[in-house]
């Protein structure tokens, strides 16, 4: 089989290395199948496509939508480098998926409208699918309507007529969306359980994703209902383009 990639972004090694495991575990993949490279460590190699399955982004801190003023020279790096990748990765419609920080590199590339209309504090919530989103193979086997964990500064507003929206939730109406056949984004994490999403509220603290003194609350609002189904189309994804 060839390998997937894992495009992380996360300069704290505790949330960096949680994320790679949970990759691991709801892929079903092995080290020598999602290889990983840190973007905020060291630029993008060189990735020849036609030797992989597929690319993987994980979460990140970096907001699409911020004013090129106020971001880091690594961010401006990462944004240029991601922006050549998905010319090729659209061009050829290859499998792709981008867990929200996708939705920020995927949605600019493609001319969404991303700001801080539709953020959402660190929670869980309900997301439903659109009848293209329960037709679509990556959320097989998934119900119409299933809750998440989500914590995100900025969302899409609006999407490009071309872009195949997948599913929404009541303040966030963009959570998945899909470019050609095989380009996905979601809003929400689907690698997430409660103990990863706990490590980031943790390591995150201070960085506006709350205020001071919520992090008690915060760290309860993730566990108000159970988490089960998202991970399913991390296996989903891998099981559908292993090649």
């Amino acid at each position: 089989m060839k390998p997937f990639v894992l495009l992380a972004t996360r300069a704290e090694d505790g949330p960096a290395e949680e994320e790679y495991a949970l990759m691991l575990r709801h892929t079903g993949l092995a080290p020598a199948e999602l290889r990983r490279v840190r973007l905020e460590a060291e630029p993008m190699p060189r990735l020849d496509l036609d030797g992989l399955s597929g690319v993987i982004v994980g979460g990140g801190p970096f907001n699409a939508s911020d004013p090129p003023a106020r971001k880091s020279s690594v961010q401006m790096r990462v944004e240029r480098e991601m922006s050549a990748l998905l010319d090729d990765v659209v061009a050829r419609d290859m499998p792709f998926l981008g867990a929200c920080y996708g939705v920020g590199t995927l949605g600019v590339h493609q001319g969404a409208t991303i700001d801080r209309t539709y953020s959402e504090p660190i929670s869980v919530i309900s997301v439903s699918l659109t009848a293209e989103g329960r037709d679509d193979p990556l959320f097989a086997g998934m119900p119409d309507t299933f809750e998440a964990f989500v914590g995100h500064k900025e969302a899409v507003r609006e999407l490009p007529e071309h872009v195949t929206l997948l599913a929404g939730s009541p303040t966030c109406p963009v959570q998945a969306f899909r470019v050609g056949a095989n380009v996905y984004a979601t809003q929400f994490h689907p690698e997430l359980d409660v103990a990863g999403i706990s490590t980031r509220i943790r390591a995150y603290a201070g960085y506006g994703y709350f205020a001071d003194g919520e992090l008690d609350a915060t760290l309860a609002a993730v566990r108000r209902a159970p988490v089960t189904h998202p991970a399913r189309m991390l296996r989903t994804f891998v099981e559908r383009y292993a090649r």
